[in-house]
């Protein structure tokens, strides 16, 4: 049998999740709390320092004090995500196939709801981030206009669960792997591959933006995997 502490944590979370408590409700007083899991205060205390360190509640001092549920943003979802996949792809309990995997699930169909969903001013900065480079760039700014480009996308599609899904999938990918080593002539396809994305987003051609990003993901996997055992 799990501790007691863990037990009254995880009844609060699941009050939590549910709606029960919302971000910004105060839990009821300590006295209260005590009277409604039957438990020593010690044990209630040691659960809300676990909920805590989850980031799901926070204790404020003071005369309007008390324990709060936190507010969840999207950029802390991310973040946490992002720490996550770095650390389990690095220890190799996730693989680089699974990663590229999960991000297709989500940029392909992001390309598709972008098509459909895109206002004027995205269209614009998703052009203009897919514009062939007439220059040599190093490698960090072109992985960077790379990223931008990607971002564009799964913003435009309207979806804020993808968003939050995609940006950790892409930032594990971009600091594990190194393009230093890949010709002029690979960034030149990339750039016509974000060319012809953006260029059907803009004409609302759903169907054919996904596709082609689908076939840039494939171009983009051909890189990926190789370097997986060197990452």
């Amino acid at each position: 049998m799990r501790p007691a502490y863990e037990q009254v944590a995880e009844q609060l979370r699941e009050q939590i999740i549910d709606g029960t408590l919302r971000a910004g409700d105060r839990l009821p007083s300590e006295a209260n709390l005590l009277r409604s899991f039957g438990v020593s205060r010690s044990t209630l205390r040691e659960a809300l320092r676990v909920l805590a360190a989850r980031d799901l509640v926070q204790t404020v001092r003071g005369v309007n004090g008390g324990t709060f549920v936190s507010e969840v943003h999207a950029s802390k979802v991310s973040s946490y995500l992002e720490t996550s996949l770095g650390l389990m792809s690095g220890n190799d309990r996730i693989s680089v196939q699974e990663i590229l995997e999960a991000r297709e699930t989500v940029e392909v169909p992001a390309a598709r709801l972008a098509a459909q969903r895109a206002d004027a001013d995205q269209v614009t900065a998703l052009l203009a981030a897919g514009k062939r480079q007439t220059a040599r760039n190093f490698e960090r700014q072109r992985f960077e206009k790379h990223a931008t480009f990607h971002t564009i996308v799964v913003e435009a599609s309207g979806n804020r669960l993808l968003a939050m899904m995609n940006e950790p999938n892409f930032r594990v990918l971009g600091s594990r792997f190194r393009r230093s080593d890949m010709p002029e002539s690979w960034w030149r396809d990339v750039d016509s591959d974000h060319l012809v994305i953006g260029e059907h987003i803009a004409a609302r051609r759903a169907d054919e933006a996904a596709e082609a990003m689908k076939s840039h993901l494939d171009r983009l996997r051909v890189l990926y995997l190789p370097m997986e055992g060197r990452g």
